[in-house]
Order: structure tokens, then sequence, then C-alpha cells
């Protein structure tokens, strides 16, 4: 009974879509989400390898979270571009591990007139010394909360020290509650099993989670409506993982198969818009 569940959520969400866009990434020339006064959207880009989410207000107000894997750097200006980005207010690295170098980000700083890079405390401090010395490095230690758009507020649940954690944080617009975890050790799940984390609505898994890292109880506390998976390289999700999602009743959408995933928020509802990559459409 559990593989056939486990098949049947496969299944379901490869081939479920829940507001699709047809043409892909590479035929549309931008894409315009009219972000008005009292709205938010959330993107989790379609990249080959890592994760990336792009995060936007009105008025153009743009952060990134993360920057992808290894060589993807062409595939992240080309998905921004897509998204009208030419300038990113700020840039979250939510990794102890570094998946970017010092020149990749001045690359980013320039090209897209980034005034501050927040981070981990281990992370601040090896690109103290590297980056240009106007712009502001923010180590966001657990329990902080801060205004990052218009009525969004980011709240630290937890940041941890070691290589397979780092800051795992809930974005509040609203009713809505977005969480957003880069952590996937045992220790992060058990601090974090006493956050008030209950129904989330959006949830952005670790990228390289490992089957003992989110255990049944931590999914089904968090209950959440929407679950995100991004592309982990050649790791496939975990089965059990998938499986505990499932029974929470959570819609999941993976980036490896949808491609780029936009949820456009207003006060009190959202909308899913899968934007499908060029291989994702040639296999229909």
């Amino acid at each position: 009974m559990r593989i056939f569940l486990i098949l049947l959520n496969l299944f379901l969400t490869s081939t479920s879509i829940g507001y699709a866009i047809p043409p892909s990434s590479g035929q549309v020339e931008n894409i315009q989400l009219n972000i008005k006064d009292h709205e938010m959207a959330v993107t989790f880009l379609g990249l080959s390898e890592g994760e990336a989410t792009l995060l936007q207000g009105p008025d153009n107000e743009n952060i990134l979270v993360n920057t992808g894997g290894k060589n993807t750097e062409d595939e992240l200006e080309g998905l921004l571009d897509l998204y009208h980005v030419k300038r990113l207010h700020a840039l979250i690295l939510t990794r102890n591990r570094a998946e970017v170098s010092a020149s990749q980000i001045n690359k980013l700083v320039s090209k897209y007139n980034i005034k501050e890079i927040i981070t981990t405390q281990k992370q601040a401090k090896q690109l103290a010394n590297k980056i240009a010395a106007e712009i502001t490095v923010t180590d966001w230690k657990e329990g902080i909360k801060a205004g990052i758009l218009p009525e969004v507020s980011a709240i630290v649940q937890y940041a941890g020290t070691e290589a397979d954690e780092g800051i795992d944080f809930m974005l509040e617009f609203y009713k809505h509650r977005i969480f957003l975890m880069s952590s996937y050790s045992s220790r992060a799940e058990q601090v974090l099993l006493k956050k008030n984390l209950e129904d989330v609505h959006v949830f952005k898994l670790p990228i390289y989670a490992k089957e003992e890292s989110l255990s049944e109880s931590f999914i089904h506390y968090l209950n959440p409506q929407i679950s995100i998976l991004s592309a982990a390289g050649e790791h496939q999700p975990n089965p059990d993982v998938l499986y505990d999602l499932h029974d929470a009743w959570s819609e999941i959408y993976s980036t490896k198969r949808y491609g780029t995933i936009t949820i456009k928020f207003t006060k009190t509802k959202y909308e899913i818009i899968p934007i499908p990559t060029d291989e994702e459409l040639g296999s229909k």
C-alpha cells in the first residue's frame, strides 16, 4: 500500500498543473506578474541544479534567495531577465556550505545593483573582505524578524552552524505563511518542532534532505498545503518524504518536473503558475 501511494503521488505531481502558462521560458520574452499594492509573488526558479527563489513586491521590489548550483549562472540570469528583474534590493544566502564564489556574488552585485547581502554568520565572515566595501553584509540569527518587502516579514526560525544547516525562515504576508527551509539535520528538526510552524501554506523543502532529516511527525506538524522540491542534480526526492507529504494531503510541485513555479499572493488567496521548461514541453 505504501509503495502504491508513493507511485500515485509521483503520477499526480507529473500530470496535474494548477495554472499553467503554455509557452516555455525559452519561448516567451518576459513574464509580467503585474504585482499591485497588497500583493506579492514567490517564484521558485527552475534551474537544472540547486535552488534560487525570487521574492517580488509592488514597485519592482525584488529579493533573491540563493543563486542555484554549479554552472547555473547563465540560467539564473536568463530567468531573472524573464521576470523583468533589473535590480535586486537584497541577496539572501541561506546555506553554510558555499555554493557560489565571491567573484560570482560580485558579478551579481554589479549587474543587479545589490546593496545588501543577508546570510549565515559563517558565510558573513567569509565574505567580509571579498566583496565591495559599500555592500552591507548582515548575518541573520535565530529569532530575528525583518520587514523585507511591503507587508512581508521574514522570521528566522533556526540558524544552524553545521554544513548541513543554514537559515530557515518564515515569510508572513497577511495570513499567508511561506516556510523556506535549508537545514536538513535532525538537530534543526528538533528545534523547529518547538516553533509556531503549524499549518504552513507553502513549504520549500531542503534541497538535499536526507531520509532522517524530515520525519513524518515534522511534516504533519507543518501540515503544508503546497510543497516545493528544487532540482538537486542527479539526486532523487526521498520516497519516504514524498509519502509523508502525500499522507499530509500536501500538493507537491518539483522544479525538475514543472520548471519554474510562481505563486502570486493577494490578501486572501493565491494562485500557482508553473512555467514549463523546454525539455518538459518537448516530452508532451
